[in-house]
């Protein structure tokens, strides 16, 4: 399975962004902007939550399997894949929404002065910043499940020596 890498979920950011942003202008000038939904930042949040969750009770079972503690519950390698997964792809989707909110709140920007427009960019805003948090708890996530690196110099994994 290959990493996530920042690089990929900049451009994805980016490339909604733009998009968003320009057709937010296009959209603002034959008609009413679409709104950014108040869920849209508490989705995303319960998400991060939900990824920060799942990577701290791996990480648990983790080294209670490492330090053979009595009764301790191992991690399946499918369930800890699965997780990986999960978080993999909860990333590339927040970057994708908070590009897309970020280019509209970008362009809502412009129109602080009306309240209604101010409530938008402020949910637009809030959306960018819990997009990064799951971006964030998906690298934890991610982290947590890495397999050691390989230290043989012969090739042969530490686990089949």
């Amino acid at each position: 399975m290959k990493q996530l890498r920042i690089r990929t979920l900049v451009g994805l950011f980016l490339a909604a962004g733009v998009l968003s942003w320009s057709g937010a202008r296009l959209w603002d000038s034959v008609g009413s902007l679409p709104k950014v939904p108040l869920a849209a930042p508490i989705v995303l949040a319960v998400i991060a939550v939900v990824l920060l969750a799942t990577a701290l009770s791996l990480r648990s079972r983790l080294r209670a399997q490492r330090e053979r503690r009595p009764g301790a519950k191992g991690v399946e390698p499918l369930m800890a894949a699965r997780a990986v997964v999960f978080g993999q792809a909860s990333a590339l989707v927040a970057a994708l929404v908070a590009g897309m909110y970020g280019g509209t709140g970008a362009f809502l920007l412009e129109f602080l002065d009306i309240p209604a427009r101010r409530d938008q960019a402020v949910y637009a805003g809030l959306s960018v910043v819990m997009g990064i948090a799951v971006i964030a708890a998906a690298f934890f996530l991610e982290r947590v499940c890495k397999l050691p690196e390989d230290d043989d110099e012969d090739g042969q994994t530490a686990a089949a020596a």
